[in-house]
């Protein structure tokens, strides 16, 4: 297929540009993905309603990471780039028969400070991995790819979307937005989104009553 090529500091890998170019089985399964079936235990999951699908796959879909590639640590978009709709849940579908710990690959979850790795997930075949998207979810695989040549990490992405979320994740909105992990050092691409302390600054604001942020504009 013809592939998006990523190749940067933050990300090696490779994504499909349109639906058009999966095969018919994979658009089938993308179909059961996206269906009300589906959705519906999505929402009984993860207790968030109003979920919609993505049909335009934004981001989505089939992606592959040679061996030697990674993809930085990082928080996902939080607002669909076309639709006036909140990004709220990743479901990744990996597709790698017989792949070893020792190639690497896992997916990392880390905690919103970015102090700690809270958990490694080996990209195992038919593993499916659901987890929330908020501007704090930070997650990749930010290790090169130690698979045999001619192997790739395969995995299927799907993301969902509500209109509105929670007041008290409203905090910032972002395009991707890349961190480093304690004592790691790479130029993050991306210029214009908010930097790292920026999010720091909006965790600790989570903390603050709103009475006395109110209090703070009316003073300024």
């Amino acid at each position: 297929m013809d592939w998006i090529s990523f190749n940067t500091e933050a990300e090696k890998k490779l994504a499909t540009k349109t639906e058009a170019q999966l095969g018919d089985w994979t658009r089938f399964l993308l179909y059961q993905f996206n269906s009300s079936i589906f959705i519906d235990t999505l929402e009984k999951l993860t207790g968030i309603g109003g979920l919609l699908p993505d049909p335009h796959l934004w981001g989505g879909g089939l992606h592959q990471i040679e061996r030697g590639g990674f993809l930085k640590i990082h928080a996902d978009f939080t607002r669909h780039p076309v639709l006036p709709l909140d990004r709220r849940l990743n479901v990744l579908l990996y597709l790698n028969e017989g792949w070893q710990d020792s190639y690497g690959g896992h997916l990392e979850l880390w905690d919103e400070q970015m102090t700690r790795c809270e958990a490694r997930i080996l990209p195992a075949f038919n593993r499916c991995v659901i987890f929330s998207t908020t501007a704090f979810s930070f997650h990749g695989h930010p290790d090169p790819v130690a698979c045999p040549p001619g192997q790739t990490r395969k995995s299927l992405a799907l993301y969902y979307f509500s209109n509105g979320r929670p007041e008290e994740e409203r905090l910032i909105e972002h395009g991707t937005l890349f961190v480093h992990r304690p004592g790691e050092v790479y130029r993050a691409p991306r210029p214009g989104v908010p930097t790292h302390a920026q999010v720091v600054k909006s965790i600790v604001k989570r903390f603050v009553p709103p009475i006395l942020v109110d209090a703070v504009k009316r003073f300024k």
